[in-house]
């Protein structure tokens, strides 16, 4: 914190941010309509898969800059220690490591669900005995 700024100085430097912030956001919209057809639909990109991927990943390098821009600059992590630093972000980066390994672990549990599901509804058989049920493998891959 070594450079001190004056008032004028800060208040230029908080009304830039908030319109790079705002100016990424127009952009993220944009993106976003372009994607579901709204904007130039009569050309049919939307339709197309790697479009879709592209304007996806698009938009998620934007929010990741709008994110790194709000914490960098209005929390003002550029003038901490780089230890202190680190012990924010990577904290956050496993954050977010930790919400994608949710969702594929709930995509799982979805599956067996509905493989559970099915077995219940089979109607039993009167041939077997009550001992030897058949026994449901939630570990091998579901039938297509």
């Amino acid at each position: 914190m070594g450079d001190h700024q004056t008032y004028e100085e800060q208040i230029k430097g908080v009304y830039f941010g908030l319109g790079l912030l705002a100016a990424v956001t127009l952009v993220e919209v944009a993106f976003s309509l372009f994607g579901k057809g709204h904007i130039l639909g009569s050309l049919g990109l939307y339709e197309y898969p790697a479009t879709v991927y592209a304007i996806g990943l698009i938009l998620i390098g934007l929010s990741l800059y709008k994110a790194y821009f709000i914490i960098y600059d209005f929390m003002h992590l550029r003038y901490e220690v780089k230890g202190m630093a680190m012990s924010i972000l990577l904290p956050t980066i496993l954050l977010v490591w930790a919400v994608i390994a949710f969702f594929q672990e709930g995509t799982a549990w979805k599956a067996n669900r509905e493989r559970v599901q099915e077995f219940n509804e089979r109607p039993a058989e009167s041939s077997q005995s009550e001992s030897t049920s058949e026994v449901l493998d939630l570990t091998a891959e579901p039938a297509e």
